[in-house]
């Protein structure tokens, strides 16, 4: 135990220590930019990786980062581009000249550039692309033709694919001579005359095997190809779910037309994860770098949603008024059911969505789970509802009171159990992002039920 407290404290040491010197960097730039040092301001920049130096300009006020960009432009990390968004971004592509963003697109990978290309407007996205080399224009503009969030816009063009009849020689010497590669790969693609992929040789084979050996003697044949048009979140879950390194991506015909890392399969999950966490409380990944008004925008449909559902739930409560009036004691313990209901069918409601974006939760297992939800609210309402049902007997010394509350967190507990991943469920089936729009449903049914179970059985029982 002491061994694990140890090992704890050292990771929050090292976390608290990487925020002490990011808090550093960012004050160390702010000062070189205010005095404008450009030497300091460079020296800094160079010894920061094109992600952390994307962090600092992202934490830098608007005016401050502006500034950098420009005293840095000549020396600016194509890389950084890439890493940018929100506000951030659209600073750097307001200070640079489109011959200078053409320049860094040129130097990216063919997702890098899709990527960064894919966040401007269409006029700005043409002028930049005038200014790129043909070979690169048209890559990019075949990457940006695919669906958005799809494999075709996540892979990039450059790999290595060979006929299998090569030798290993052969290979290593095309690969020695050839200046156009990929920055970074895993694996040669083999493929037929058609160029349709049959088969792969990871590195590690090719560095092992003898120059004589047949390309085709080593060769796996079974792999995972990605459709062009397949769902980048469905890509990241076969790549979670095979562990993959690299894949390739063949198009309508089955020919090989790029290749999908690990790098890039990481920034999806991180992505998808963060969009349905976020979407569950109606906020954008965004926000924290996007103008007010903006967020206000983003941010006021849902806020509207919630009070149309609050509304609801106060109209079942104006239906009680009178009982209300009568005995202060149910104003008292009403939050009370509808509280503990809303948080279990949240409970529930963040599991199912989770397990529904990883594919845990299917139509063969779906009944089972409900099953075993009921089974949970069962178990939890007869634990919660007894303690809140003989609190309340004590408090108000009524022993027909605590028998309500108890009956009525029985009813609410379970319905939120049900709610939390029926609702899920239905709006999956119905093609509605289930992350963005359980969180109403759920909440509304356990405050309506919640409010009714109570005050009915109230009215019944001690009217």
């Amino acid at each position: 135990m002491d061994a694990e407290n140890n090992i704890r404290d050292d990771a929050q040491n090292e976390v608290s220590d990487q925020e002490d010197v990011m808090n550093i960097m960012v004050q160390a730039f702010a000062l070189a930019v205010r005095e404008e040092d450009l030497a300091t301001l460079k020296e800094l920049a160079s010894q920061q990786h094109s992600a952390d130096l994307a962090d600092i300009l992202q934490i830098l006020p608007a005016n401050l980062r502006r500034k950098a960009i420009e005293l840095l432009r000549a020396d600016f990390d194509p890389s950084v581009l890439a890493e940018l968004d929100g506000e951030a971004f659209e600073d750097a592509i307001f200070v640079l000249e489109p011959e200078e963003i053409a320049d860094a697109v040129s130097q990216m990978d063919t997702d890098d550039a899709v990527f960064v290309l894919e966040e401007m407007d269409e006029a700005d996205k043409q002028e930049i692309l005038s200014n790129v080399a043909p070979d690169d224009r048209i890559h990019i503009e075949e990457g940006l033709a695919y669906p958005e969030d799809s494999a075709g816009r996540l892979m990039q063009r450059d790999m290595i694919s060979v006929p299998p009849f090569w030798t290993i020689g052969q290979t290593l010497d095309f690969m020695r001579d050839h200046e156009d590669l990929p920055n970074d790969f895993w694996e040669i693609f083999v493929v037929d005359p058609h160029h349709r992929p049959i088969g792969t040789v990871p590195l590690s084979w090719v560095l092992r095997s003898k120059r004589p050996t047949l390309v085709r003697d080593i060769m796996k044949e079974e792999q995972t190809l990605f459709p062009v048009d397949m769902d980048q979140e469905e890509v990241a879950r076969q790549f979670r779910q095979y562990n993959l390194v690299s894949a390739a991506v063949v198009d309508s015909n089955e020919r090989l037309v790029g290749m999908i890392t690990v790098d890039d399969v990481v920034d999806v999950i991180e992505e998808e994860a963060g969009e349905d966490i976020l979407a569950l409380g109606g906020v954008s990944d965004g926000d924290i770098n996007i103008s007010i008004t903006d967020i206000m925008q983003k941010r006021l449909g849902w806020l509207v949603i919630n009070l149309i559902t609050a509304i609801l739930a106060s109209v079942v409560i104006g239906v009680f008024g009178g009982s209300i009036e009568q005995m202060v004691a149910l104003a008292v313990l009403m939050p009370i059911v509808a509280s503990m209901g809303g948080n279990a069918g949240t409970q529930t409601m963040t599991v199912a969505v989770r397990a529904l974006a990883t594919h845990e939760l299917t139509v063969s297992n779906a009944w089972r789970i409900v099953h075993k939800e009921l089974w949970v609210g069962i178990g939890n309402g007869a634990i919660l509802a007894l303690l809140t049902g003989v609190v309340a007997a004590f408090w108000f010394d009524s022993a027909p009171l605590g028998a309500v509350i108890f009956a009525a967190m029985m009813i609410n507990l379970i319905v939120a159990g049900l709610a939390g991943i029926l609702i899920p469920i239905a709006l999956d089936r119905m093609d509605v992002d289930p992350a963005v729009s359980s969180g109403v449903f759920v909440t509304t049914v356990t405050d309506v039920v919640g409010f009714f179970a109570f005050l009915s059985l109230a009215s019944l029982v001690l009217l």
